[in-house]
């Protein structure tokens, strides 16, 4: 499991040194809540952005997006919205959008990523 673990940290690191060379700010990592985690929240110029990271070491059993079902789908919404609750002041005026990155390879510093904006 450990390695599990540490296949998602790597790959969450990843993310955020994409996101912030794409001039996105990182507003929280790792946020939690009573309803669960959400891996990234982000703003780019007036959106607030909450990102959800997938890595896998390869796509035989699917590609890392197909993870992000409806009911994932619908629990990151919920999330956005508490995270919005918890954070008035560096919501406010903003549009949020749910993206989600995905990572393939054995390693996270040099796997593909891909990036997909407004994923839900």
């Amino acid at each position: 499991m450990a390695a599990k673990d540490d296949l998602g940290r790597a790959g969450e690191e990843r993310a955020v040194a994409f996101l912030t060379g794409d001039g996105y700010r990182i507003l929280a990592r790792n946020w939690q809540c009573a309803q669960g985690e959400l891996d990234i929240v982000a703003e780019h110029g007036r959106t607030l952005v909450v990102v959800e990271v997938k890595t896998r070491r390869s796509e035989d059993f699917g590609h890392p997006f197909e993870a992000i079902d409806a009911r994932k789908a619908a629990r990151l919404w919920r999330l956005a919205m508490a995270w919005i609750a918890a954070h008035p002041d560096a919501a406010r005026g903003r549009h949020l959008r749910i993206d989600a990155i995905a990572l393939v390879g054995d390693d996270p510093a040099t796997a593909r990523l891909e990036h997909l904006e407004d994923a839900l």
